[in-house]
């Protein structure tokens, strides 16, 4: 029982760290996750923040927003 409770312990801080950006420590949500898999690679295990993500493409947030609603209207499967 607790080897079970230990791995589960584990899982959940992949998750915790997993949904933080990986410049600037502030937390993203799954549709930000996405767009770094999309503009960047599908492999990705760390993320950046939609503004972290504005300053390596030399965009604004605004522009990234609408990029993230344009490929869920393309029915992208990364954004579901």
């Amino acid at each position: 029982m607790a080897v079970k409770q230990f791995r589960i312990l584990l899982l959940r801080r992949n998750i915790v760290v997993k949904n933080k950006c990986k410049c600037c420590g502030d937390d993203i949500d799954k549709d930000c996750i996405a767009l770094n898999k999309k503009l960047l690679d599908v492999s990705l295990k760390e993320f950046s923040c939609l503004q972290c993500l504005s300053d390596t493409f030399d965009c604004s947030v605004e522009d990234l927003q609408i990029k993230i609603e344009e490929f869920k209207e393309e029915g992208c499967t990364l954004f579901k």
